[in-house]
């Protein structure tokens, strides 16, 4: 199969398969008249993978662990379940300040429902902003509460 093919029995793009060739996740053959890239059932079944480990968070650099494991004979499942079983922790962390940042976003909001709109008077630039008050339930120093510049 050429990469399109690949591609659309697989149900991604044809540059989710090159990315993921320059990986090394898929290994395809030349073929020496054309130079084209093929890829075969195999190809197939391991892309399939990654599609599976993705839904369940797994990163392409962990999907590649687990292909050394198996590549070289050995049973990926006690990684699989060790990464699983130190990445819940932090997603239920993350699901709890996502909840937090919701809160407040709902709080924000229905403060800000009475509040009349203001122009930049070269004192202010958002009222709503500067003068809502963080509940004193919340920490000041909460990682959702922080700066973040990957925003």
């Amino acid at each position: 199969m050429k990469v399109s093919q690949l591609a659309r029995q697989a149900g991604v793009t044809a540059e989710t398969v090159r990315h993921y060739t320059r990986l090394g996740l898929l290994t395809p053959q030349r073929n020496p008249n054309n130079g084209y890239q093929l890829y075969d059932e195999d190809a197939l079944r391991r892309l399939r993978f990654i599609q599976r480990a993705r839904t369940l968070g797994f990163s392409l650099g962990e999907i590649g662990e687990i292909f050394e494991h198996t590549d070289h004979g050995d049973s990926p499942c006690p990684l699989v379940r060790d990464l699983l079983t130190e990445r819940l922790p932090q997603v239920r962390q993350q699901i709890t300040e996502l909840q937090a940042l919701a809160n407040r976003m709902e709080q924000a909001l229905e403060t800000w429902s009475h509040m009349p709109d203001g122009a930049p008077d070269g004192h202010t630039l958002c009222r709503l902003i500067e003068h809502w008050e963080q509940p004193a339930t919340e920490e000041t120093t909460s990682p959702s509460s922080e700066v973040r510049e990957d925003a």
